[in-house]
């Protein structure tokens, strides 16, 4: 990881910024006391929540949580990756960044690569955009036009949303691009075209499909959508995973969304590019779309930044009711106090477009409105084919509540939904805290004390959710925690990073090791800043809050690297399947076994043939 900017410079960057000047730029502050103060700039609010210190050079929001440094803020509210921000608050100050290794020719190839992406990303991406407008206007588009006349779509919206098409034809975007001096390549690597397996050969990845492009928070094209107007399958398809677009981050509709209402206190997540179209139709501007995904942490923070409440749509059969039991589970760690959730279920055969168009927009918003809470949900689906008159059946709703409260942040909604769930099952609230604590208890011991350390599975086999979604820490997660903590530990760790484990939360952990050594850096903010906006900056910053688990500082070095011999050991272990071909191979080569290799080979072959190795 060379080319990262020193942490001496980063220090002495900060020292220098005066961030209630920074921030005063931008938000409008009051001085209060020692302080300032001012209405949040990353959720919504009518009282000021959102302070600056001078003394500290740290802001904070006691309503969504939001805090940091200079860096911090610039990141947030300009949009800004790390090493952007620094360059932009060095620039004021006459700073010129340094690199650590700015010879590196390495190193200056990644950084022209990225450039070249990002240069590329808004050219093309663009480019493609107006042709696919300017073909909605032409002849051959009869049918598109038909279709967005068909569902409501005025000429007015369709081009606030850019809406266009692209023709029943192989190449037409790829001769369009290509006399725009815009290479092959290119257009391959932000997925326009699609290169034939086993050929050099090209074709345009979007035909005869209406298209809806997808735009980021200010407005830039990263990627598409098309709606199909035959009967090709998929009805629906997106870009692929590019560069610069990546499904589980981007929302549909939410740009237009912020310049149509940008005041707005709450916004419904509904599940296609046309609900999100069809409802503005009605005036309804507060709808986004997920991009064939369901609902992730990302989605949710990026939306609780700009408002306090988000409600969810979903169908009203099995399916949307599965969907929605998973969006719960998302959005409960999510939950902090002053946020609001809720579940709209529409009815039977119905999606947003149809009934917005059937009701009208005012029945719509009422439906909005008398949505369930998330209380309500959740207790709801914990009292599922659940008798509360008999004693199993108050078992099993305590049961499965409490799975669904543990997920809830500390404050004032956990402690409401405790009280409501005592209330519900007749459970003392003492014995549900009890419950509640002995959960975590059993935990803790469970995966720190009756253990070494917690067993890594491979990440082939975990699901998205277990990745980086549980609650226990397993070995890799616990290095990072010192890490993050304690950088300074780096010092009594093997040069390289072989001895990470082949894991996602080891992939992570390597990465954290590479930044440290090649940036020196010391402050667990400027490690989290570099993984900002992805899946692993958001596990990072659940780990930095886990001090519960950490030993005191004088023995995290030592603890470090207990951590990476034990890796060692793990890498250096043979799997049963290794051991027993060993013993195998020793036998077949006349070695005659003593009795404890003869009663393992046994006890080998039996573990195979069973399927536990």
């Amino acid at each position: 990881m060379a080319g990262q900017i020193p942490q001496r410079f980063i220090d002495d960057l900060l020292a220098r910024a005066d961030i209630a000047e920074l921030i005063g730029e931008r938000v409008t502050l009051k001085k209060a006391g020692r302080n300032f103060q001012g209405l949040c700039p990353f959720h919504d609010e009518k009282s000021p929540s959102f302070t600056v210190s001078p003394d500290k050079q740290f802001y904070h929001c006691f309503g969504c949580g939001a805090n940091g440094n200079a860096l911090r803020f610039l990141m947030e509210y300009d949009g800004l990756r790390f090493p952007e921000a620094v360059e932009q608050l060095a620039s004021r100050y006459a700073m010129e960044v340094p690199r650590d290794t700015d010879d590196d020719p390495k190193a200056q190839a990644r950084a022209r690569e990225r450039k070249r992406q990002q240069d590329a990303s808004e050219h093309v991406l663009e480019t493609a955009a107006r042709f696919y407008r300017h073909q909605l206007g032409q002849h051959d588009a009869e049918q598109a036009r038909q279709y967005l006349r068909s569902r409501g779509v005025s000429s007015e919206l369709a081009k606030r949303y850019s809406i266009g098409f692209a023709p029943d034809s192989w190449d037409s975007l790829k001769h369009a691009l290509n006399q725009r001096q815009v290479s092959e390549q290119e257009q391959v690597e932000f997925g326009l075209l699609i290169e034939k397996e086993g050929s050099n050969r090209t074709y345009d990845r979007f035909r005869n499909r209406v298209m809806f492009p997808i735009r980021d928070w200010k407005g830039r094209v990263l990627g598409f959508g098309g709606r199909v107007l035959d009967d090709s399958k998929p009805k629906y398809l997106n870009s692929p995973e590019t560069p610069v677009f990546h499904k589980g981050r981007e929302l549909y509709g939410l740009y237009e969304s912020r310049q149509a209402a940008p005041r707005a206190e709450r916004l419904l997540i509904v599940e296609g590019y046309m609900d999100v179209v069809a409802l503005a139709q009605f005036g309804i501007d507060t709808a986004v779309a997920t991009l064939g995904t369901a609902t992730t942490e990302t989605h949710l923070t990026r939306l609780f930044r700009l408002v306090s409440e988000v409600v969810f749509c979903f169908d009203g059969d099995n399916a949307g009711r599965q969907a929605a039991v998973k969006a719960l589970s998302t959005v409960l760690p999510q939950m902090i106090d002053g946020r609001q959730a809720r579940f709209l279920f529409l009815p039977e055969g119905d999606d947003p477009d149809s009934l917005v168009r059937r009701e009208g927009a005012d029945a719509f918003n009422e439906r909005v409105l008398c949505a369930s809470s998330l209380s309500e949900f959740l207790f709801e689906q914990s009292s599922n084919d659940v008798d509360l008159k008999q004693v199993e059946g108050r078992e099993r709703f305590v049961s499965r509540a409490l799975g669904f409260i543990r997920l809830l942040p500390e404050g004032v909604l956990k402690t409401v939904m405790i009280d409501a769930l005592s209330e519900r099952s007749g459970v003392e609230r003492g014995r549900i805290n009890t419950l509640l604590g002995e959960k975590a208890d059993s935990t803790s011991a469970d995966s720190h004390f009756e253990r070494p350390y917690d067993a890594e599975p491979s990440s082939r086999t975990q699901s998205p959710r277990s990745r980086f979604g549980d609650q226990t820490l397993n070995a890799s997660e616990r290095a990072l925690l010192l890490l993050l903590h304690s950088p300074e530990s780096i010092e009594g760790v093997p040069e390289g990073t072989q001895w990470c484990p082949d894991t996602d939360s080891g992939t992570l952990l390597a990465k954290v090791v590479e930044l440290i050594r090649a940036g020196q850096y010391r402050s667990a903010q400027v490690i989290l800043m570099h993984f900002h906006g992805t899946e692993q900056g958001a596990h990072l910053q659940r780990l930095v809050k886990r001090q519960d688990l950490l030993l005191p500082a004088q023995y995290r070095a030592q603890e470090l690297k207990n951590l990476v011999e034990h890796f060692k050991r793990q890498q250096t272990q043979l799997s049963p399947q290794q051991e027993y071909d060993a013993l195998r191979e020793k036998e077949q080569r006349g070695e005659r076994l003593n009795r404890d290799d003869a009663v393992r080979m046994w006890q080998l072959a039996q573990e195979l043939s069973s399927g536990q190795g």
